[in-house]
């Protein structure tokens, strides 16, 4: 295994999953990619007409300020997440979209020989209604899955 991709996102327990899945990927001697999704960002700064009786948005567009801002953030904590590492061979990818698809579109892309993620607790109604994106990239990924578990 020579490229392994860490997933992480602005949970503070993701602090565990990249420092693991640094030193999983360091005994392999692999390449390192640190890889953020930025979910469906058009809808942060979309302007909606007046529904249900609310007058509250006035246009049918993208924010495009808001957009910018929201990536300028993700980018700034992939960064700082990269920096934390202090290893200058730690590379660092923003995605956008839904989370798994987006995750598994560039594992493929990159060519990663693996997956590192860490498995939120969801409550088992949240399970059963929307699913996790832990188990969407289980079910539909082309390489092994290194999950690690982080829990309050």
């Amino acid at each position: 295994m020579k490229k392994v991709l860490i997933a992480v996102d602005y949970n503070p327990h993701s602090e565990i999953v990249v420092q693991q899945g640094y030193e999983l990927a360091k005994t392999m001697d692999a390449q390192i990619c640190l890889v953020h999704v930025l979910a469906e960002v058009h809808y942060y700064g979309m302007n909606y007409p007046a529904f249900m009786g609310y007058e509250g948005y006035n246009e049918m567009q993208v924010d495009i300020e808001i957009s910018s801002q929201l990536r300028k953030v993700a980018e700034d904590f992939l960064k700082t997440a990269a920096d934390h590492l202090n290893d200058p061979a730690v590379t660092t990818h923003l995605a956008e979209g839904n989370t798994a698809s987006a995750l598994l579109d560039y594992a493929e892309e990159w060519q990663a020989d693996l997956i590192v993620m860490g498995t939120h607790s969801h409550s088992v109604l949240e399970k059963v209604l929307m699913g996790t994106t832990a188990s969407h990239v289980l079910e539909k990924t082309k390489v092994p899955v290194y999950m690690v578990p982080v829990k309050d």
